[in-house]
């Protein structure tokens, strides 16, 4: 059986996700266990023209249920994106998950052609499906998760190879 777009992405969503949320779970415990204000995670960077950590979750979570929904050709939906500290950002996760998990294999399957247009600013992106998924969401979403992983590890967090990419 031949790859199709919905295993291709939404299971691979979910997971990347779970494995944040778990990765969260450490960071959270870390901070309470060395009584470090976890403001001080959620606001650290690796350099000064990087985002802070809650906003690269807000991006990652942002890319998937933004691909979900275009290969669906349905409505995105929009958050906030005003978390400040880990329950908000794990509800974020959640309400993600939530999301992406709602939308079919019936819906996303042959989405290979379909056009999807983003805006950038001034600058407009034309992508077909298979090229959006492959080429645009899924690298950008490993970018997203490993800088949160190694903004944590950089800040003391106990993290490793198995935390990132999860259990089999």
């Amino acid at each position: 059986m031949s790859l199709t777009m919905y295993p291709a992405s939404i299971p691979v969503f979910v997971r990347m996700l779970g494995n944040l949320s778990a990765i969260f779970d450490k960071a959270a415990a870390h901070a309470e266990a060395k009584k470090i204000d976890p403001s001080v995670f959620i606001n650290a960077r690796l350099a000064p023209d990087m985002y802070p950590l809650s906003r690269q979750v807000q991006i990652a979570t942002d890319l998937v249920k933004g691909c979900a929904a275009r290969l669906a050709g349905i409505e995105v939906p929009g958050y906030e994106d005003n978390e400040t500290t880990f329950p908000e950002l794990q509800a974020r996760i959640g309400k993600t998950v939530a999301f992406i998990q709602s939308v079919t294999a019936a819906q996303i399957d042959d989405s290979e052609e379909r056009g999807i247009s983003l805006k950038f600013g001034t600058r407009e992106a034309h992508f077909l499906g298979q090229a959006y998924l492959l080429d645009f969401v899924l690298p950008n979403l490993y970018f997203h998760i490993t800088i949160a992983y190694a903004i944590l590890r950089h800040n003391g967090v106990e993290l490793g190879k198995m935390d990132y990419v999860g259990n089999y």
